[in-house]
């Protein structure tokens, strides 16, 4: 974001401002970070209370001790974590899961054990990543046709493998 200040031009590096609520008790929880300067998402931390051990097959929704709150134009999208699952087979369920702007709930990540083996969560361990998206402001428009292309109404598999 570029703006005319006295005396010349300032650049800003961000265009949204997102505040961050810590969830009482909370306190030790690392908030959402990035793990490098070009990473897209933050890196989400359990907020568990106690080991909680995630058994093959088994979904669970995991506290991560904080709260968001963020202007209409963004959205912000939970995603699994690579390494969980490439390693342990743990990613998320709903995927990408929103949270949607008017929402001031703690934040929670519902993970699945693809995996093999049980799969020990530990408190600040983490498990998730958050990527924030724009939302573009869309009218829905109520129509007797709709145009035609080459793929028509061709749906799941029609174009082969």
């Amino acid at each position: 974001m570029l703006s005319v200040a006295s005396g010349g031009i300032s650049l800003s590096l961000f265009d949204f401002e997102v505040h961050v609520k810590r969830m009482e008790g909370q306190e030790d929880i690392l908030l959402p970070q990035k793990m490098s300067e070009a990473a897209s998402g933050y890196d989400l931390h359990a907020a568990v209370t106690e080991p909680v051990v995630l058994a093959p097959g088994e979904r669970r929704l995991i506290p991560t001790g904080f709260a968001l709150s963020m202007p209409p134009e963004l959205e912000a999208q939970i995603r699994p974590r690579s390494g969980l699952a490439y390693k342990h087979g743990i990613t998320t369920l709903n995927s990408p899961g929103t949270i949607d702007a008017d929402y001031r709930g703690e934040v929670k990540v519902l993970l699945i054990n693809h995996g093999q083996e049980a799969f020990v969560i530990q408190r600040n361990e983490r498990i998730a990543q958050m990527v924030f998206q724009r939302v573009p402001q869309i009218q829905l428009t109520l129509v007797n046709e709709l145009s035609e292309t080459i793929r028509g109404s061709g749906g799941f598999g029609h174009t082969g493998r």
